[in-house]
């Protein structure tokens, strides 16, 4: 597969959109280039980590700034708690993705 670069988001708060060159904004915009150069699961655990650092409706706010599912942010919040870590070789978990050819196909 190959690696596919994600456009950096363009957020849309109030901060952005009503001074684009503000500090805040431009906070916004370095949060989304990083977001947006990470595979599935170090961007699902960055914003995780962005929305523990913001406190209650931190989820909301980084869904808001980075274009996330708020599902994703909270299973990022939920995978930094438990501390689960994954195979480095690994983005999935293991099991997931398209049968194999040869379970598909009839065994004749």
């Amino acid at each position: 597969m190959v690696d596919q670069q994600r456009w950096p988001h363009v957020c849309s708060c109030d901060s952005c959109r009503d001074s684009p060159t503000s500090d805040i904004a431009q906070d916004h915009r370095a949060i989304n280039r990083v977001v947006a150069s990470l595979d599935e699961r170090r961007r699902r655990l960055f914003a995780g980590l962005l929305a523990q650092q913001r406190g209650h409706g931190g989820v909301v706010e980084v869904a808001r700034i980075t274009g996330l599912s708020r599902t994703t942010i909270h299973r990022g919040v939920l995978e930094l708690q438990a501390a689960r870590d994954a195979p480095a070789d690994r983005i999935r978990r293991p099991g997931g993705g398209r049968p194999r050819a040869e379970k598909k196909s009839p065994s004749w």
